[in-house]
């Protein structure tokens, strides 16, 4: 398979010098994507898109996607009392499409709120941050580092699309009703200890669980079960309200852990000192999430627009993410100092700002007939229930007065 050697030695590398020669699925997935030199979203590997391409996300589609949210963001601002400075802070903007989409919307129609806003982009990806640059160099944005932005500097709304999913996981199994961790390894630093392996979906000899580059390479990870790295994982599942040792999951049930969205969230409420915190991504409630009946988890790997679920091939090529716990999201923001506003799916989201005008108003609008077909399919991939429109939206809001909260968001605002 097309894997990067170079990332791959650098794993197996990090393996051999790591305590007891293994690392977390979420040291391995981190490397893979974030590897500083040779990570997916690190290199020119990283694809978006429709023409060569890995994935699409809803910018992609259509500017109205951009201009519905910007609808939302102006709302905030107003009942933040209009304030002289309302910062935007973007994280994790891929092409910096829906940035453009947002901004030359304000520009063009709401030019009083446009001089208002400060509009920052976090974007770890330096290939992503120069596309970012070039396309909006004719625009008022701010790059920046996440822990660069000081304690309750932020007056107005964090937001994301798409983001929370690619934080790295851990990943953990059931050994006869106790929690294991899922750790990587490699044939020629695995001691003997565990008498079974997990694979992916299906019970592997090994070391053939991750084949790394194949029979092009000598590079091959394997898994390992072994106790949990850190207590933090048990305790996650007390945060969620999920009891493992209920009986109703199977022994070999396996699923995903994601600590790195719960640090995330903590340094976003505490950037905040006052707004909004707005998240859409692909995910579940916790009891989907974890329902006995997912018992091989939610993650994914995204390669030329075909998705599969073996993390060990197209090393540094392929894009790995696993749905978002929603649940984890509103409940630790909740031990942060973050209100839960609403949680509602993207295609009633955009229903409620607008996107059911837009489309009935194409048939009124003097294009080419096919431009107006293309147009109307992308509105409603938008509200497409078991695509994008099945999305989350999670609100949070932090220090809002009893007169502002008592002011509902256009966005969760369901017709009658």
């Amino acid at each position: 398979m097309d894997s990067n050697p170079e990332l791959c030695q650098a794993i197996a590398n990090h393996i051999t010098t790591s305590p007891q020669q293994r690392i977390t699925f979420a040291e391995f997935m981190d490397m893979a994507l974030y590897h500083p030199e040779h990570g997916y979203y690190s290199s020119d590997a990283v694809k978006i898109g429709f023409q060569g391409g890995d994935f699409f996300t809803s910018p992609n589609l259509t500017s109205d996607f951009g201009e519905l949210l910007a609808e939302q963001f102006l709302q905030m601002w107003e009942i933040l009392g209009q304030p002289v400075t309302f910062s935007l802070v973007e994280m994790g903007a891929g092409q910096g499409l829906l940035a453009l989409h947002i901004l030359k919307y304000y520009q063009l129609h709401y030019p009083d709120f446009f001089a208002a806003l400060e509009y920052l982009i976090i974007e770890k990806s330096p290939t992503l941050r120069q596309e970012q640059q070039q396309r909006l160099q004719d625009l008022p944005v701010r790059w920046c580092n996440l822990e660069d932005i000081p304690s309750n500097a932020i007056a107005g709304c964090f937001f994301s699309n798409e983001l929370v999913d690619a934080l790295p996981v851990h990943q953990f199994t059931l050994e006869t009703g106790e929690l294991r961790e899922i750790y990587v390894t490699t044939p020629q630093n695995l001691t003997p200890q565990p008498p079974s392996l997990e694979g992916k979906g299906e019970s592997f000899s090994p070391p053939l669980i991750g084949e790394g580059l194949g029979e092009r390479s000598n590079f091959t990870f394997i898994e390992i079960p072994a106790e949990p790295s850190t207590p933090h994982l048990a305790e996650y599942f007390d945060l969620v309200g999920i009891d493992l040792a209920s009986g109703a999951y199977p022994d070999g049930y396996r699923s995903e852990i994601n600590l790195a969205a719960l640090n995330w969230l903590s340094i976003v409420a505490d950037r905040l000192q006052r707004g909004y915190v707005l998240t859409i991504d692909y995910g579940y409630p916790a009891t989907r999430y974890y329902n006995p009946r997912r018992s091989q988890g939610t993650l994914q790997c995204y390669y030329q627009h075909r998705f599969h679920d073996n993390p060990y091939i197209n090393i540094g090529r392929q894009d790995i993410t696993a749905h978002v716990d929603f649940t984890a999201l509103e409940r630790w923001g909740d031990r942060c100092g973050l209100e839960n506003v609403g949680f509602i799916q993207q295609g009633l989201f955009l229903m409620a700002l607008g996107l059911g005008e837009r489309i009935s108003g194409i048939s009124y609008q003097k294009q080419p007939l096919s431009q107006l077909l293309q147009r109307r399919d992308a509105l409603h991939q938008l509200l497409d229930p078991t695509g994008l429109g099945g999305f989350g939206v999670l609100i949070q809001s932090k220090n809002l007065e009893k007169t502002e909260i008592s002011q509902p968001l256009k966005g969760l605002t369901l017709p009658e």
